[in-house]
């Protein structure tokens, strides 16, 4: 059976919300569109956009009469809006999300649903640090990887439909425990980004307190806007993810703490032979990374 719904909601429409809504319109893959959003300036541009067909300022209205939403807000959301409107939830109904968090949040997700509607776990790991509907695109999706986290209690029909949704916009999709991608998502991503913020930060004190000539834009290369491009992205939905993720954030924040101290004692003694031998390690290390990246493409 080819996968349609008659109406899927959208809950915050944004990057990814707003991209995955291009699709859905595109493709065909659903009859109608709801975009739900605390702006009306943002929704009026969704829909001018393309990636909504129409737009609600009540979510209960919104999802009353929903196949599928998709939940797309920041991760401290959740709990509010799940309470404020599942019980408004037609039977069947499935509820699916974005964000890169998953274990607690999955669990509290499948505790507040009703008995006969069903909750499944997604993140495309697709995105830019531009955000807002201006910046989605129907493409965002192709070729990246989307990790789907069901559990014991997920629906086995639900899961196949998210699971094709998801293949529809051309992103790899695979399966992994929730507890389980919160770690490998915390190592791989959270902790870069926290690394992006802190010198970003570390760079603003350098130069408000030692050298107030200091240009960022001026006298920075590639280097630096490549290192820290990801320190542009949300603060509102990077201060969630960092929070409901805290315990890996903090153990691999700690790691890397470990790894800069080393460094830093390498370049006190004036070590130039460890101080090669670790830079040669990383080297080799962003190596495997590029090659398997380039495998995995």
């Amino acid at each position: 059976m080819a996968l349609h719904f008659t109406q899927v909601t959208i809950i915050g429409v944004g990057l990814i919300g707003g991209s995955l809504g291009m699709i859905l319109r595109r493709k065909g893959l659903a009859t109608r569109v709801v975009g739900v959003g605390r702006r009306v300036e943002n929704l009026k541009a969704a829909v001018e956009l393309g990636a909504i067909d129409r737009y609600v300022v009540d979510s209960k209205d919104g999802v009353r009469e929903a196949d599928l939403v998709v939940l797309a807000t920041p991760v401290d959301t959740y709990d509010r809006h799940l309470t404020e409107w599942a019980s408004c939830l037609k039977p069947g109904a499935i509820v699916t999300d974005v964000r890169s968090v998953k274990g607690l949040l999955v669990e509290q997700a499948e505790r507040a649903m009703p008995t006969d509607v069903h909750f499944v776990g997604a993140h495309p790991i697709a995105g830019k640090e531009k955000t807002g509907v201006a910046a989605g695109s129907d493409q965002l999706f192709m070729g990246a990887r989307c990790i789907i986290t069901p559990t014991n209690r997920t629906d086995p029909q639900a899961l196949e439909q998210v699971r094709a949704l998801w293949q529809a916009t051309g992103s790899v999709v695979i399966t992994m425990d929730a507890y389980l991608h919160d770690k490998i998502l915390g190592a791989v991503s959270h902790l870069p980004h926290v690394a992006a913020f802190a010198l970003i930060n570390a760079l603003a004190e350098i130069r408000d307190q030692q050298i107030p000539s200091l240009d960022l834009a001026k006298h920075s290369g590639g280097g630096l806007r490549d290192t820290t491009r990801i320190a542009a992205s949300s603060p509102e939905m990077w201060r969630d993810i960092f929070l409901w993720n805290r315990e890996n954030v903090v153990t691999f924040i700690e790691a890397y703490e470990r790894s800069l101290s080393q460094l830093k004692q390498l370049i006190q003694l004036g070590d130039a032979a460890g101080i090669e031998k670790a830079l040669e390690r990383a080297r080799q290390e962003r190596e495997k990374l590029s090659t398997q990246a380039a495998v995995s493409a």
